[in-house]
């Protein structure tokens, strides 16, 4: 079982310097293998550069530029295998007909990651044991401080260094022994995710919406109408663009905090859990448009600024980041997660079956027209799938 782990990192003001260096050379290799596998194809009778090549051709950069021979061997090869990557997934684009996406040149403003692909070969985690604070190694930058908020379990397999805005993390993965199951509560539970409220439970319960991006919005407005009005390249704008980049970064912390403890208090207190097996880019496409019959040229009304307005309420709630969470954690937590047809369940009455549309008058209210049943229409919406799911768990062979 391999499990990551985040951890900050406290470098020196001398540190974040190397560290920035670090990211801009390889960057720089990233963009020069990109353009001699575009010059080879174009001016060569189409030849393809293979990672075999460009990898076999870092011994005599190295040898010739010493600014890219003071980092670590294999995290170079680790970006050239990012551009191999890069490549593989366009050419399997370009077979499946899809929208190709060619690899495209990057800024060092934008080239936030190194990799390590093994500790102890360019890096060293927790290389000062006897030392009370953790420290990481990395080679060209030496021991850097890092925030260990909780333990790593299990063999660190590789290192990652990122840097978000002024901030640098470490991300480790660890190769662990499969965790001993929680014990059985015997508890099971059928939700309902939602806008007005996160979710529903089939036990009548509501976990209310934190709506984190519709709190910043204010925010984010303010500071993009800042930054419009700093001159380019100055010194304040510079300034403002971090400003602007960190209320975004924070309400995506926001939502995944709120998706890992909603995830752990469902595994911990339930041994099966049922869900919609929602298909969110779906829900959140923006509606085809109308053309005009009378009016060649002109478009009907769609209904296009009500539906971005719901695909901002369904980002926000951030339903996808919480399912994966959520099964992640049942997996080694040994809880059973059962995604079930959404189709129908908040129009099907729990007492006599009934299904129709008129039994959900609004949004909130659920009236079977048939048997005059009440209730909340998501609370009725995670008892059918709860049932779904045990009607599923049934028939899947032992």
């Amino acid at each position: 079982m391999i499990r990551a782990y985040k951890f900050l990192m406290r470098p020196t003001v001398g540190q974040h310097g190397t560290l920035t260096a670090m990211l801009r050379d390889h960057c720089t290799l990233y963009n020069a293998a990109l353009q001699e596998r575009r010059d080879a194809y174009q001016h060569v009778n189409k030849t393809t550069v293979r990672y075999g090549q460009q990898s076999a051709q870092l011994k005599d950069i190295r040898a010739f530029d010493s600014d890219h021979a003071r980092w670590s061997f294999s995290s170079q090869q680790a970006t050239l295998r990012r551009l191999d990557k890069a490549f593989t997934a366009f050419f399997r684009r370009v077979k499946a007909g899809e929208k190709p996406g060619y690899p495209r040149f990057r800024s060092h403003k934008r080239f936030d990651t190194v990799d390590f692909p093994k500790d102890g070969d360019g890096c060293r985690w927790d290389s000062t044991p006897h030392d009370p604070v953790t420290r990481v190694r990395l080679q060209g930058i030496g021991h850097v401080r890092v925030h260990q908020h909780r333990p790593v379990v299990g063999k660190v397999k590789t290192i990652s260094v990122k840097r978000e805005g002024q901030r640098w993390y470490v991300i480790l993965t660890a190769e662990q022994p499969r965790l001993e199951p929680l014990p059985k509560t015997g508890s099971v539970i059928g939700i309902d995710l939602g806008i007005a409220n996160f979710l529903a439970d089939s036990h009548g319960e509501f976990l209310p919406n934190p709506r984190h991006g519709a709190k910043a919005a204010a925010k984010l407005e303010a500071a993009q109408q800042a930054l419009s009005r700093c001159k380019r390249g100055s010194q304040r704008r510079r300034k403002a663009v971090e400003k602007f980049a960190t209320l975004p970064r924070k309400v995506r912390r926001q939502r995944l905090d709120h998706a890992h403890k909603t995830a752990l208090t469902l595994v911990r207190e339930h041994d099966v859990i049922a869900h919609e097996d929602l298909k969110i880019r779906n829900m959140s496409k923006a509606p085809a448009p109308k053309p005009d019959p009378d009016q060649p040229g002109t478009f009907l009304p769609n209904g296009a600024s009500a539906k971005a307005g719901l695909n901002r309420s369904i980002a926000d709630a951030g339903w996808g980041v919480f399912l994966a969470i959520l099964a992640a954690k049942a997996e080694g937590a040994g809880r059973e997660v059962i995604a079930v047809d959404p189709r129908n369940t908040s129009r099907r009455c729990p007492e006599c079956g009934h299904t129709a549309k008129e039994n959900r008058p609004t949004q909130e209210k659920f009236h079977c027209v048939a048997c005059g049943h009440h209730a909340h229409a998501d609370t009725v919406g995670a008892i059918n799938v709860l049932r779904a799911g045990l009607v599923r768990r049934q028939a899947q062979p032992a």
